[in-house]
Parts: C-alpha cells; structure tokens; sequence
C-alpha cells in the first residue's frame, strides 16, 4: 500500500476515535449529576434508551453528530482485539469489518437533517475496508484493521487538555509526514508548516479585524488552520473559515482536520468543486485570502469566462495551460476592502508576457492591488524543486506608490534534501514588510514609475540586486606563479631524465637539447 493510500486509513481511524473520545467526554459531562458513565449505559432497557435519545439531542446541537456506546471506538478496538467478555469468543467474536462499516456510515447517518450534515455527509468514503489492499482475504483484512484499532486504543489523546491542541497538531503533523513521502501528490493536499505560518502571519500581521479566513486551494486545510491559529491562538475569536477543494480525498481530510483541530461545525464550511469553473462562495467577501494553488495548472479558459464577473474587467482570460492568474483574479474577488490576500505562485507570473502580462499591468497600473513580491527558496515544497515566490494584494494600500520586493531566496536551512525556512528567516521577511525597506541584496521598495519603465516585469532580479562582485585577481602574481611552477617542472623533468638515463631506457618525454 502506498503512503497516500496508508493515510486515509490510518487518518482516518484516528479521526473515528477522536469523535468516540469526543463524544464519552460530551455524554459522561451531561450525566455526571446522575452518576453516571456513557459507556455503561444500556441499548436494551427503556431507561437506558431515554438516556441515549436525550443525549442524543443535545450531542447533535453541540458537537453535530452521534454515537451510541456500543459504537464506541474503545468497545469495537477491544472486541477487534477478541477482549469482550462474551459468549461464543472465537475467529467470528473478534470479526469487525462489518461493525465498523455499520458505525461509521451511523455516524454520519446521525447528522441528517441537522446543521452539521454538510460537514459529515460521505466522510468517510474513503475508508474501503474491503479492499484487496488491506489483505488477500477478508480473515487478513480484519486482523490489520484490527491491530491499528488495538494500538491507537492503547494511545492517550489527551482531550482533557483544554490550553493545548496536542491531538489535532499530531493530526497536522501525520498529514505532513504522509506528504513527504507521497512525491508529487503531495501538493495536492498540503502546504509546508514554515510556508504556512509565512503566508498566515503576512495576512494577520496588520489586520487586527478578521472576521473571515478562505482558502481557493485549500487541500487538507493546514493551511486555514494555521491562519487561524496565529490570529487567535486562544481561541476566543469569532472567526469562520471558508475553502474550496477539487479532490475529493483531500475534502474529506480538510473536513476532518477542521473537526480535529475543535473548528466548530458551524464555524467552517469547505466546499469540493472546481473552484475557478464552478466556484461555491460566488457573492462572499473575505477578510485574509491565502491558498497554495497547484502550479501553472490547466483550466477552462473558454470565452465565456469573459462573461464571469472574476475575470470579465481585465479584458484577458489565463492561458488555458497556466491557471495561476486566474486564481489571483478569483481570489481578488473575493478579497473585502480592508483585507489581505497572499498566494504562492511559480516564478513565471512575475515575467511571463501575453495575456498573464496583460492581466500582471491591469493589477498594477488600473487596480493597483498588488503590495509586495516576496522571492522564496527552491526545494521547500513536497514534490518540487522549483522557486516560488509569494504575491501579497491589498485593496486599501498605505503605499499605493510603490511596490516591495524582498529577495529571500538564499535565506534557507538544509534539512536532509529539503530546503526549509527557519522562524528567523519568517520573522525577517514580516518585519520587512512592516518596516518597507530597503536592504543591500535583500529588498527594494520600487516605484510604480519605474516599474512601468520595465513594462511591469516584476522579475525580483530587476529590483533587488544580489550580483556579488568576483575578487579582483592580481595577473602580475599569476604570472609569477606560473614561471615557479614551469621552473620546478623542468627540474622534475631533469631528475627524472638522470634516471632514465642509469637504467639505460628512454625518458617518457623529449629531453630539451636532443
């Protein structure tokens, strides 16, 4: 089984026993005046049932979806694990494929109806339990499934740990070791935690108002997370987030990442679709924009789009074969008057002529959007090693002047073959662009006029000069040099004559004078 593959199982087993913890801790709260325990209360009896249809009701309102006791992840785990203590024990006591497709299809069977629904329909597609990957038969099928339930059973995810995240940065940090592994598909889903914070605290950093936080390419919301975190790291914000994803895998792990990370069901909606052909939050506005769109991606750039109120006033539609100009005017779109939008594109949007630098001088020298270019290292995303640079947009500007360029390419630690930006090297850029300064081989801030003389190339080269001038190299020492070296080479050249000449042989070269 590969990595990618191998994740949506495991993630996804955790994620079920994160909504079993969840919920005990939930149910054994509201019962706790009775004393008593959820996981003690019975299916069969009358008093029990009324217990279970009561909780039931109040779970749906608070967290958004429902488990019975016997649904447990813990009850299942032990009986996967053949530790119930029943009659008939045996190879078909501790069968649990069917079980656990039941209570995770019941889980999100629970929601119908109910607010939440979105957010769990089809959460768990993805979990195929009879797939010939997890085992040849269905006996080999249920002892691995089995084994994972008995291990994550065994671990402490600690929920009662109101001032930390442990489990859902541990649910971050999975998914980013699973994409290191993943090659290319990687991209699809995550975006690295150092970029992460770069583009959250670019967005956040001066804008004190956020009420909303959207993400075009959200992937498996790592990125939307992060955001939110440094906003507010105490939690105690209202603030709802927004994204879009077109893979359907990576939707069900943004949603699940959400509801880890306890983003209330209410407070998040993430949607799966082609975002710039059928986008979901069409009349929204939004105060930070950040995505990780997948480079120079293909589109639908049919003359329709023209029609489109994304594309339509800058009279040029993205290259069919390069979308990422599009996502800058989708994204732009939805940007609100006060906000702030950063988006990490390949280097060729900055020079790239045509439509995109068409589309490049409307955003300057019409809407004048455009705040900052930021120049990134190579080899710091999953799957490529192309340089990348960010683009910061704000529609209120308090330079609307000058355009910033910062140079961070060569700004980086080598970890193992990948190249990652340190806190001090983040910390940098942000500062950069708070203070808007100029520093030798590091930033430039450039004025509109003279980047209208370079035909709205923005190619960081043009702005920010990082030539190193090659030390000046004394000839007359060379050459001394070379004359020492010609001396003692002939003196070689003698003393091996010398011997030639005792052994009776001829010497490998022309002996001068002969």
């Amino acid at each position: 089984m590969n990595a990618d593959e191998f994740r949506d199982y495991i993630l996804g087993f955790i994620f079920y026993k994160y909504l079993s913890e969840k919920i005990q801790r939930f149910c054994d709260a509201e019962l706790a005046q009775e004393n008593l325990k959820f996981a003690s209360l019975s299916e069969t009896t009358k008093e029990g049932q009324a217990y279970i249809a009561a909780l039931e009701t109040a779970a749906l309102d608070e967290l958004g979806y429902f488990l019975k006791p016997s649904e447990l992840f813990h009850a299942i785990a032990k009986k996967g694990n053949n530790q119930l203590d029943s009659e008939g024990a045996g190879e078909s006591h501790n069968f649990i494929l069917d079980d656990l497709t039941r209570i995770l299809k019941n889980i999100e069977q629970s929601t119908l109806g109910t607010d939440s629904a979105d957010d769990f329909v089809n959460l768990f597609e993805d979990l195929d339990l009879t797939s010939s990957k997890l085992g040849k038969t269905v006996k080999e099928k249920n002892e691995i499934v089995s084994k994972v339930l008995s291990h994550l059973d065994n671990i402490d995810f600690n929920l009662s740990d109101t001032e930390g995240d442990v489990l859902g940065d541990a649910y971050e940090y999975l998914i980013g070791q699973f994409a290191s592994g993943a090659g290319k598909k990687a991209g699809e889903f995550y975006t690295p935690q150092p970029v992460s914070t770069l583009l959250a605290k670019l967005v956040t950093d001066e804008n004190k108002q956020i009420r909303s936080i959207y993400d075009a390419a959200c992937g498996s919301g790592s990125l939307l997370l992060r955001v939110k975190k440094v906003y507010d790291p105490k939690g105690d914000k209202k603030v709802k987030i927004y994204g879009q994803e077109l893979n359907r895998t990576t939707y069900n792990l943004c949603r699940m990442n959400m509801i880890m990370h306890d983003v209330h069901y209410a407070d998040f909606d993430i949607k799966q679709e082609d975002t710039l052909e059928r986008p979901q939050h069409r009349d929204m506005r939004f105060d930070a924009i950040v995505a990780n769109p997948p480079f120079s991606a293909q589109w639908n750039a049919s003359p329709l789009m023209m029609n489109d109120d994304r594309y339509s006033q800058y009279g040029r539609l993205a290259p069919s074969t390069k979308a990422d100009m599009a996502f800058v005017q989708h994204m732009l779109h939805h940007l609100s008057e006060d906000g702030t939008m950063a988006i990490i594109l390949p280097h060729g949007v900055l020079f790239r002529g045509a439509a995109e630098g068409h589309i490049r001088q409307y955003l300057i020298e019409q809407l004048n959007y455009l705040d900052t270019v930021i120049g990134l290292p190579a080899n710091i995303f999953y799957g490529t090693g192309i340089p990348t640079c960010v683009l910061v947009f704000k529609k209120c500007r308090k330079h609307p002047d000058n355009i910033l360029f910062i140079d961070a390419s060569q700004h980086f630690d080598k970890v193992k073959t990948q190249n990652v930006i340190s806190p001090e090297h983040i910390n940098k850029i942000v500062d950069t662009c708070k203070a808007r300064t100029n520093e030798d081989k590091y930033s430039h801030v450039a004025s509109l006029e003279s980047i209208k003389a370079n035909d709205y190339n923005l190619n960081i080269p043009r702005y920010v000069d990082t030539f190193e001038a090659e030390e000046a190299i004394d000839l007359a020492a060379i050459a001394s040099q070379l004359v020492e070296l010609d001396n003692a080479s002939k003196a070689t050249d003698a003393t091996i004559a010398a011997f030639c000449k005792e052994l009776g042989i001829a010497p490998p070269f022309a002996v001068q004078g002969q």
